[in-house]
């Protein structure tokens, strides 16, 4: 999957489930951890406001301070 799909598959879902969408957005959104990694998990929530819309936080970084 690329970043293009994930856009439009996220569209998609909100268009077609509104308030209920993030069970889809899941799907989308664990394709592109696999695929693309957490920067583009990231962006995608960032950029659909998905933490506030649907409570899909951000990924935390893969870097430990320990």
């Amino acid at each position: 999957m690329n970043l293009h799909e994930a856009r439009q598959r996220i569209e998609t879902a909100v268009t077609q489930y509104g308030q209920h969408a993030a069970p889809a957005i899941d799907l989308v959104l664990n394709e592109v951890r696999s695929d693309l990694g957490a920067r583009a998990f990231n962006e995608l929530v960032e950029e659909f406001d998905l933490e506030l819309l649907y409570n899909i936080a951000p990924m935390e970084s893969d870097h430990s301070n320990s």
